[in-house]
């Protein structure tokens, strides 16, 4: 087994940047605990932006199959409140603030408030400007 020094080839400050999230969260934010996200929602909407659109369909016999056979990962979340979230976060990713009504109808009916819904359109918002002046 060969062992790798991460500090002397930078690798530590890769490995860093990949953990850490991609979206930015405001630092004092006055809003009500009800209006934000808690960490494990933030880690969603990062994760989320990897995501292809694909994996907001329903996955048929076939794809199910292939995901066996090949070992891929389910983009799906088993809490129905987080599947909700991630949902909205990927249509967010890919088109902005054009997200249909009935993804957003679905993520306020699990659970989740219309500031949320802003807080988080506007933080990925920010972020896709970021990633697209670099």
């Amino acid at each position: 087994m060969a062992y790798l020094a991460f500090q002397e080839l930078g690798g530590a400050a890769a490995a860093k940047r990949a953990i850490e999230p991609a979206i930015a969260q405001p630092a004092h934010d006055p809003a009500p605990t009800r209006s934000r996200l808690s960490p494990l929602e933030w880690s969603v909407v990062a994760l989320a932006r990897r995501d292809r659109l694909s994996s907001l369909g329903h996955p048929s016999r076939m794809a199910v199959a292939m995901r066996a056979v090949f070992k891929q990962h389910n983009p799906r979340l088993a809490d129905e409140r987080l599947e909700a979230l991630r949902r909205a976060a990927v249509l967010t990713w890919h088109h902005g603030y054009v997200v249909p009504s009935h993804e957003v109808d679905a993520f306020l009916a699990a659970g989740f408030t219309a500031d949320q819904y802003e807080a988080m359109a506007d933080s990925i918002g920010v972020a896709r400007a970021g990633s697209q002046r670099r």
